[in-house]
């Protein structure tokens, strides 16, 4: 499932077309990434308006249109924005929504149909409550040491690595990212947080707004490939050695996640 550095990258592909009209509307009716609101409703209160501005949190998207018109979208599995030219253009079988604009085409693809879309009408340029109310993301000022330590206390059961995975305290931290962070912690993903020492709270804090910062400008600025001196290119497929120490990593499930880890660096 795509991360905040995916959604990142993924955010910027409609934005050449910012600041243009919509001019037709085509929709998959029949898709589940409509499940929570209408088709033909975004289809008929899109038309017309025009494409102010995108924004990222975590794992959502919203895209601002005129009028108060506002289009919240999470990716699912596989989900994907990519834009086509005018000219030429085929709908393919997993376009399910497409907004024809002056000069280009906005698209959502998604094979297996595990994002989402939804339209709220505020009427004016303040977001929806829901958007209004998500928790602050890694990187934002907001997340704070305190904000993360007090989140972190209120669950001293849960691993680590199943922790950072909670979108109530760490919005758009997935699974690569999660492993990432336990190993340049040289923490176990395993360890409960309630045994990590009040220490290496400030280090855990660090670390993780370090992954979130890097992840966004390797990743989510052009997709480009992390350094070899991240977990990330090492983690995928069994077999793979540690950057740092060169130990086989180990992969294992933790709480229903795939999870990978160095023994070596991690004890």
């Amino acid at each position: 499932m795509p991360e905040l550095a995916e959604v990142e990258y993924y955010r910027k592909r409609w934005n050449p077309g910012l600041q243009q009209t919509v001019e037709k509307v085509h929709v998959n009716p029949r898709a589940r990434i409509f499940r929570d609101t209408s088709a033909i409703g975004i289809q008929r209160k899109l038309k017309g308006t025009q494409f102010v501005n995108s924004f990222a949190h975590g794992k959502r998207m919203m895209f601002q249109f005129s009028c108060g018109h506002w289009l919240g979208l999470h990716l699912g599995m596989t989900g994907k924005l990519h834009t086509a030219p005018q000219e030429d253009y085929k709908r393919e079988k997993h376009d399910h929504l497409v907004l024809d604009l002056e000069d280009t085409r906005l698209i959502f693809t998604d094979p297996r149909m595990f994002g989402k879309l939804s339209l709220d009408i505020t009427g004016d340029e303040t977001p929806p409550a829901w958007w209004q109310e998500l928790p602050p993301q890694t990187t934002d000022s907001e997340f704070t040491k305190k904000y993360f330590e007090t989140f972190l206390r209120r669950f001293p059961k849960t691993p680590l690595k199943t922790l950072l995975l909670d979108q109530r305290g760490f919005p758009g931290i997935g699974n690569w990212m999660a492993d990432e962070i336990c190993w340049q912690l040289k923490i176990a993903p395993d360890t409960r947080s309630g045994e990590i020492p009040d220490s290496r709270l400030p280090d855990i804090w660090k670390i993780i707004r370090k992954v979130s910062r890097d992840a966004i400008r390797v990743i989510g600025t052009d997709w480009k490939k992390p350094p070899n001196s991240w977990l990330f290119n090492h983690r995928w497929k069994n077999g793979g050695h540690c950057p740092n120490c060169n130990d086989p990593l180990y992969r294992a499930d933790l709480r229903g996640r795939t999870t990978c880890w160095c023994p070596g660096c991690q004890s």
